[in-house]
């Protein structure tokens, strides 16, 4: 399924993009003038300080003040704004984020925020106004779906890690915004006539069988003077995620595709609804891998393989498995030769059981612990096992495995429900799949006849 047209998390076919937040940018501090005084004027209460009584104020210092990183359209960004926005990408990273990383992810925070602010002022001129109460409403979900939490506990986090609701909830109200604007000023002039949907279902009926992928992309755009500094920026992505950053975090601040509010998530696609530059690279790829930079004419990519799968054919690993998992620990402090003794008992014990129903009187005599889950899916089992899992028939175990520390264990399959045969998308599925691709390639341009048209000043 190709979504690269992906916005806020209201419909179906949205998800938010959470960005990031931090510290307070500093007040402007008023400027003043001190006469010199009178020795009859000071006061014997102030302190040594040698005040004058009527001194002379030249300005004001306003503590309300924030000094401008940037101003939009006569819309100011301040510090503050990036810090708070910067913070949640640092809390999702663990907060590792190397110092010369922080400076230009603080940039790219900037340029989302400008785009950010770009997307409502163009939804106001049109109009288009977002109720406080939806926003909130979108706020409470989040708070609950994506941290598990009520909202009063997100605050907390947010205020915690040096950000705010107001920030995330500035978020919201751009993307909800934007979402809108589009729903009125692209897809109404988006069209995909019912021959072009029947062409794709032909096709995606002649290519049953063959693999289809699940791909994450972070895009950034690049014209031919700025490419060298965008394949550095690229290929400095790249060290963060490869050193163990979130790809999720990483695409929804970095990548310019409208991908990046989920992510990256392209969904399900075919190698042939990629450009060549990508199709071919990807095909090579495994599953958890990640490749790039790869250069294309307006910029570069960094590729992530989430999963693949064979085209309106049944995938083994949606199977749903009903387990058993036997385990033993090991009191701290055991050698690893005794450990390996009773682990070699372990696995001579487990190997004579009976099937499932044996399990719990097995593992009695063995001091070892059960625990069943009638509702696992083959593809959420580590991938080292699923291979294993796939080839044991009912009442078997897979090897022992596990250590000294986290203890040793085995799977007894105790039951298998293979899924059905994939019938794909619908009519209407596939015409609004097509339609969101080309509602997202407008939306592209949209932005960037914003950018051209704004009047942009830095600090």
């Amino acid at each position: 399924m190709n979504t690269r047209f992906r916005l806020f998390a209201v419909s179906a076919r949205a998800a938010l993009g959470l960005g990031a937040l931090a510290v307070a940018a500093a007040p402007i501090a008023g400027s003043f003038a001190q006469t010199l005084p009178d020795p009859a004027e000071e006061s014997s209460t102030d302190g040594g300080l040698n005040l004058p009584a009527n001194p002379i104020i030249f300005g004001k210092a306003d503590p309300h003040v924030r000094r401008a990183t940037a101003i939009v359209n006569g819309e100011i960004i301040t510090g503050t704004d990036v810090d708070q926005r910067l913070a949640l990408i640092v809390s999702a990273n663990g907060g590792k984020v190397a110092p010369e990383e922080m400076e230009r992810l603080r940039l790219q925070v900037l340029r989302n925020l400008i785009d950010e602010t770009l997307q409502i002022q163009e939804a106001k001129a049109a109009n288009i106004e977002i109720d406080e109460d939806e926003v909130t409403q979108t706020f409470d979900r989040v708070a609950q779906q994506n941290f598990g939490q009520n909202p009063a506990a997100l605050e907390k986090y947010l205020a915690g890690i040096g950000s705010s609701s107001a920030s995330l909830k500035r978020q919201i109200r751009g993307e909800l915004a934007w979402q809108r604007l589009l729903r009125r000023n692209v897809q109404p002039f988006i069209n995909v006539s019912d021959g072009e949907v029947r062409e794709m279902m032909d096709r995606l009926k002649a290519a049953k069988g063959t693999e289809e992928y699940r791909i994450g992309e972070i895009y950034l755009a690049a014209t031919q003077e700025t490419k060298p500094q965008v394949l550095a920026n690229a290929q400095k992505i790249l060290e963060q995620l490869k050193g163990g950053g979130s790809f999720v975090a990483y695409a929804r601040q970095y990548s310019q595709s409208s991908s990046a509010s989920v992510g990256g998530d392209l969904g399900w696609i075919r190698l042939a609804q990629l450009p060549p530059e990508l199709a071919t690279p990807a095909a090579q790829m495994t599953p958890g891998q990640l490749v790039g930079p790869i250069e294309l004419a307006s910029g570069y990519s960094l590729l992530y393989l989430i999963d693949k799968r064979q085209v309106l054919t049944a995938d083994p690993r949606d199977a749903i498995l009903s387990l058993k998992q036997i385990s033993i620990a090991f009191p701290k402090g055991t050698p690893e030769k005794d450990a390996a003794a009773k682990a070699g008992e372990f696995a001579k014990v487990v190997k004579e059981i009976k099937g499932c129903g044996g399990a719990d009187a097995a593992a009695v005599s063995l001091g070892a612990t059960v625990v069943a889950n009638d509702q696992i899916r083959v593809r959420d089992l580590p991938t080292a096992l699923q291979d294993t899992i796939l080839k044991l028939s009912v009442g078997e175990t897979t090897p022992p495995f596990g250590s000294i520390e986290d203890g040793v264990r085995v799977l007894m399959l105790c039951g298998r429900d293979d899924p059905k045969v994939e019938s794909g998308p619908n009519f209407e599925q596939l015409q609004s799949q097509m339609e969101d691709d080309r509602v997202n390639k407008r939306a592209q341009t949209y932005l960037r006849d914003l950018r051209r048209d704004a009047v942009i000043e830095y600090n």
